[in-house]
């Protein structure tokens, strides 16, 4: 058998291969740490804007949701208004056609009923005539 001896030179290329990986190794977790506390940072921001924006769109719901309310009040009131409104329509219809009703019936008798007044006028005053003394032939 061969006699025991040192091996130095066959080994330091293995070594330095080995460290040259750690090394690059520890400079990719560096890089990697680095990248994560700013992802982070980005996150953070994210959700702070996040929580402010949905609290302003809290409050513009709230806002909305009074408006509607208001707006619904309204609405209620003018149906009201309008089924008032349409029943003082409906009366002033019924009295208007009651008034078209007697107007039509006193035109359509204005010349019978002129006549007869004109024809009780000339009794009227036959009559006052004969109490006044004068005399007439049937």
């Amino acid at each position: 058998m061969g006699q025991y001896k040192a091996q130095s030179d066959d080994g330091a290329g293995v070594i330095q291969m080995i460290d040259l990986l750690i090394s690059d190794l520890d400079k990719e977790t560096a890089a990697a740490e680095a990248s994560e506390k700013e992802a982070q940072k980005d996150y953070e921001a994210a959700m702070g804007n996040a929580k402010d924006k949905r609290m302003l769109d809290s409050k513009t719901l709230d806002k909305k949701k009074s408006a509607i309310a208001n707006l619904d009040d309204q609405l209620e009131k003018s149906d009201e208004g309008k089924d008032a409104r349409s029943k003082e329509l409906s009366a002033n219809k019924e009295y208007v056609q009651s008034l078209h009703a007697e107007c039509d019936w006193l035109l359509r008798y204005f010349s019978l009923r002129a006549g007869a007044r004109a024809s009780e006028i000339d009794a009227l005053g036959k009559a006052k005539a004969i109490l006044n003394g004068a005399a007439f032939s049937f």
